[in-house]
């Protein structure tokens, strides 16, 4: 066992339960997604003449930190193609997945500050990334604007169809009979070092559980290992699971948050389960590079709160585990220093130590 995981490990049960405000999603494999492959983009733009951009004659890029077909992908395409018809340019989704959004939010650093480059992100990597690694390679307080947030979400835990529990207590019970096979104890998370592996370490100590995080690039690759029962179980954002829970391919077990989701109205919070302090739901926003004019960060802001107007995105949203909150870029900015202040505490005093 390397020196993190016994550090996770050292984590207290009363620091580590208020690390579970955020987490990594980016996993949900939809019908009509694209193909899978890093660095993989899509055009969502209008054809023929219309398609090179009426408003600015420049196409925007839409960046994206995890594979095509994940959660926070299928997201961007959604909003991508009703931000194309509002700004009526030419708008590409361009997924570069790796790190937990690392390599994504260094794109968007090295991006030019011109108005044509967004960033995608929930606050793992905004938020997260900065006080678990080293040298993450940026400083969102310095090198980033916000420009908008659209939506709040929660984390769920699920199990593949292999594993035999209907319901948390069930899977309790499984993983305690069946110890002696490690590979049993396996619980995927999108990414290292971020607020589910720390879940996982609360499952540990408050059931009694020999478990232990297995960390991906993102939900995708996760889903298809449980998709295929090759991992028993695994955390993601309800986004991550929904479709896959409806079809019967995988079971949810229980959300974070402080009330069912309106997704999964069957499925119970952590906390009727008794693990109590995962209410605080994590967000999703869009941010830009530093320097970029404020022109267009206002343009894309504005036409942003126009498609989260728009009855068929809300709904749309709304059935893949989303809750629509408008923030301005000020609103957005606020959220996420309030994150980083509580953050950096619990981090600190959980003794982790950044890689």
């Amino acid at each position: 066992m390397n020196k993190r995981r016994l550090v996770l490990q050292r984590t207290t049960q009363a620091a580590a339960l208020t690390l579970f405000s955020a987490a990594a999603p980016g996993g949900l494999a939809q019908p009509g997604s694209p193909p899978q492959g890093a660095g993989a983009a899509a055009t969502t733009g209008p054809a023929g003449a219309a398609g090179q951009g009426a408003a600015t004659g420049k196409t925007l890029r839409i960046l994206v930190g995890f594979p095509p077909g994940g959660g926070t992908d299928v997201i961007a395409r959604l909003l991508g193609d009703r931000l194309r018809e509002e700004l009526g340019q030419n708008i590409v989704v361009e997924n570069r997945p790796g790190a937990g959004g690392q390599l994504a939010a260094q794109a968007l650093k090295s991006s030019p500050p011109d108005g044509t480059t967004f960033f995608l992100s929930h606050d793992h990597t905004i938020t997260i990334l900065p006080l678990v690694t080293k040298n993450p390679g940026f400083n969102p307080a310095v090198d980033f604007v916000p420009v908008a947030g659209f939506a709040s979400f929660v984390n769920a835990f699920a199990v593949s169809a292999a594993t035999p529990a209907t319901n948390f207590a069930e899977y309790v019970r499984w993983v305690q009979a069946q110890s002696e096979r490690k590979e049993r104890g396996s619980v995927g998370i999108p990414a290292p070092a971020s607020t589910l592996e720390f879940l996982v370490g609360v499952m540990r100590e408050r059931f009694k559980l020999d478990v232990v995080a297995a960390p991906y690039r993102g939900s995708a690759p996760m889903i298809g290992d449980m998709l295929g029962n090759q991992i028993p179980a695994g955390m993601g954002s309800v986004p991550d699971f929904v479709e896959n829970h409806k079809a019967g391919k995988l079971r949810v077990l229980a959300v974070l948050g402080g009330k069912r989701q309106p997704a999964l109205p069957e499925v119970p919070t952590f906390a009727e389960l008794g693990l109590q302090g995962l209410e605080d739901p994590p967000f999703y926003g869009f941010f830009a590079v530093a320097g970029t004019p404020r022109a267009a960060t206002e343009r894309f802001s504005s036409a942003l709160a126009r498609v989260l107007g728009q009855p068929q995105v809300l709904a749309q949203l709304g059935q893949m585990g989303l809750s629509v909150e408008p923030m301005t870029g000020e609103q957005l900015g606020r959220r996420e220093r309030a994150y980083a202040q509580v953050w950096t505490r619990i981090v600190r005093e959980s003794g982790f130590t950044p890689q």
